[in-house]
């Protein structure tokens, strides 16, 4: 799929829905998406991937972005499947000289997610956003693995991936930055923050940089709480009960994601989206 040709902006987002409507027998869907971004084109993409039925069934999709030079693409994945699914995504992205491609991803549904990224930054100047929520609850595991490879000089790469885990579900986070030789300049950051609502959810968080440049800025960092109780007792002696303020902090926390994100109607569909898939969503929503 040729999404746009060289100098085009596309006005609107091109929407990608891929439905599972659930069956008795399971079943496997193996989507593939090529998108080819022209030299000096535009545009924004948002795969969505929704169960309307039940049924164990496997999805099982990979997404190729090729970035011309100075292209610039906005990536959306939203994940929603119903907690009978199996879902393993890989999304690719080559990137070409002065070529800014931003990947948001919001993951809420799933038995098994594993969640993909592999960044390359071939060109100098190129720029790359990896910005991501994950929000699990009964028995999900949600995993995500990162992987942003420097091959050029003066790049930039930046990872911020929050998630939020009840119940006995489980988060992996597997973030690898490597700096290849001769990739001078490089400024990257890795960021992950979790939040656990129960004592039996679990998070694995592994950041990790190879470094084998020696003019670099990279960075990385991850933590593991609770929601922090000054901030609860703030919200509760202001009039809220526990839940709506608990609500209202597992909203703010998740919000630092949307934030990443421009503006306009896909920012506020997934605001939507998280609200509904948070723990406490009926209470913070009527508190808001």
């Amino acid at each position: 799929m040729r999404v746009h040709s060289r100098g085009l902006a596309l006005q609107k987002p091109i929407y990608l829905l891929y439905l599972n409507t659930g069956s008795e027998t399971p079943r496997i869907a193996n989507p593939r998406n090529l998108i080819m971004a022209g030299e000096n084109s535009q545009g924004t993409i948002l795969e969505d991937y929704v169960s309307l039925g039940v049924g164990v069934s496997f999805t099982n999709v990979v997404t190729e972005v090729v970035a011309g030079e100075q292209a610039v693409l906005h990536h959306y994945r939203i994940e929603r499947e119903s907690t009978e699914v199996f879902h393993v995504s890989t999304l690719s992205i080559q990137q070409g000289r002065s070529t800014t491609v931003n990947s948001h991803s919001v993951l809420t549904g799933g038995a098994l997610v594993r969640n993909n990224i592999q960044p390359v930054l071939a060109g100098e100047g190129g720029n790359c956003l990896i910005n991501g929520l994950f929000v699990g609850n009964g028995r999900q595991h949600l995993d995500n693995y990162m992987k942003v490879e420097h091959r050029s000089a003066h790049c930039a790469s930046h990872q911020f991936y929050n998630g939020i885990l009840d119940g006995e579900s489980r988060g992996v986070f597997h973030g690898r930055i490597l700096v290849c030789k001769g990739a001078q300049q490089t400024d990257s950051k890795q960021t992950n923050r979790n939040l656990l609502l129960s004592d039996t959810a679990q998070m694995d968080s592994k950041p990790q940089l190879e470094i084998f440049a020696d003019d670099v800025k990279c960075t990385h960092s991850a933590t593991i709480g609770q929601i922090d109780e000054e901030a609860l007792f703030y919200l509760r002696s202001r009039g809220l009960d526990e839940a709506a303020a608990e609500g209202l902090l597992l909203f703010a926390f998740a919000s630092e994601c949307l934030e990443r994100m421009n503006p306009g109607s896909i920012r506020n569909h997934l605001a939507k989206i998280i609200m509904r898939a948070l723990p406490q969503a009926k209470q913070s929503e009527a508190a808001l």
